[in-house]
């Protein structure tokens, strides 16, 4: 008796996410077809030119814009970025600094300094007593 190997497949909208890139900026192959787990890995290691270009140039999608931008999904949306962003509309954002950007970065920081006092926290709550 013999196991049969099931490669295991993702939609391209599950892989894209899982590479950071728009969907919609992909080309046509990737978009209609299905990606492999060894498709994947193989374009995280050795990315074509044109996953090498999204990445690098855009168009990124919200959670990659977030990112860059140091705020928050909902930040973003609160400072009216709804659409995918290029690395140079990006690039402009952070050199204009506009008053939702300044104001999104400070609440990230807020919440980053509140997780850390959670953990730390939780943290101390944890050790042995003696």
């Amino acid at each position: 008796m013999t196991s049969q190997h099931n490669t295991q497949t993702m939609k391209p909208a599950t892989a894209a996410k899982k590479l950071g890139v728009y969907l919609p900026a992909t080309p046509v192959e990737f978009q209609e077809g299905v990606v492999s787990r060894d498709t994947l890995r193989t374009l995280r290691t050795d990315p074509p030119e044109w996953l090498r270009e999204l990445r690098r140039d855009g168009p990124h999608p919200r959670p990659v814009v977030a990112s860059k931008l140091g705020v928050s999904i909902a930040g973003l949306a609160r400072g009216g970025v709804t659409e995918p962003l290029t690395t140079e509309q990006i690039d402009a954002l952070k050199r204009e600094e506009p008053e939702w950007l300044v104001r999104e970065r400070a609440t990230q920081a807020d919440v980053r300094k509140e997780a850390a006092r959670v953990k730390e926290r939780q943290a101390a709550r944890a050790e042995p007593r003696r």
